[in-house]
């Protein structure tokens, strides 16, 4: 086996270990109380929900590469799709916000 085929294999794990590690500061972001009625926590909700999309497309991935499951592969194309809408909407959002500000 090579080296690309092996990694391959393993980046689905390691991208869930890290996942994990993101999974957690996300938590304590969300458990910090806020004493400022400034702070715009709906951006990161959609990167939390962008996330655990992400954990879902490589658990089937998983999955998939053990054989456990039978789906298409160009499923996985759908959950990018739904990652970088969003993406984009929490960077909209986040804009919009800096916008009433600046007026403000």
């Amino acid at each position: 086996m090579s080296l690309a085929l092996s990694l391959a294999e393993v980046a689905p794990i390691y991208n869930l270990g890290l996942v994990v590690v993101a999974a957690i500061l996300f938590i304590r972001l969300f458990r910090t109380p806020v004493k400022n009625k400034k702070v715009y926590l709906k951006p990161w909700i959609l990167l939390f929900f962008a996330m655990i999309v992400f954990v879902v497309e490589e658990i089937l991935t998983i999955l998939r590469a053990k054989d456990v499951i039978n789906i298409p592969i160009h499923i996985n194309g759908f959950f990018e799709l739904v990652i970088i809408i969003a993406f984009i909407y929490a960077l909209l959002l986040q804009k919009e916000r800096i916008g009433k500000t600046r007026l403000v």
